[in-house]
């Protein structure tokens, strides 16, 4: 008898230990599942929020070195969009292979030797507004001058 008593102790301990050691298996699976949701939650959250980050720029369009203000305007947009994009969005533009030819039906006269040109933050770009990517607080001054 004593033999048989040690058996089933022996069983059900084993059957204990199983039973638990299956049960943290459970719970550590379901914690892994909650914790992989809420990673991939906060991801998107914050590719989201990246996406949606907007910025102001100003926009001054001038003439003549600044000498003439046509309109200055505060323009909301997503950081390291194209400057010749969110022109066209705000304003009546035409432009020739990214080059603004034309803002609210400003241009030079045929044979006239003056252009848009354009300055981010007191400085000139080297590369038009078909390839300029704005960032926040950028300054954006327009203004068509003599180029001779």
């Amino acid at each position: 008898m004593r033999k048989w008593t040690i058996r089933m102790m022996v069983i059900i301990g084993l059957v204990a230990l199983l039973a638990g050691c299956g049960a943290g298996e459970e719970n550590t699976e379901e914690t892994d599942s909650a914790n992989d949701d809420a990673t991939v939650t906060d991801q998107a959250e914050s590719e989201t929020a990246a996406e949606d980050a907007e910025i102001t720029v100003s926009v001054t369009i001038s003439e003549n070195d600044g000498e003439e203000i046509i309109t200055e305007e505060e323009v909301t947009t997503e950081e390291g969009a194209i400057l010749l994009d969110v022109m066209e969005e705000n304003f009546d533009v035409e432009h020739d292979a990214g080059f603004i030819t034309s803002i609210n039906g400003i241009a030079p006269e045929e044979g006239e030797q003056r252009a848009w040109m354009y300055f981010v933050n007191d400085e000139m770009p080297n590369v038009g507004a078909g390839e300029y990517e704005l960032q926040a607080d950028d300054s954006v001054v327009f203004d068509l001058q003599a180029w001779e």
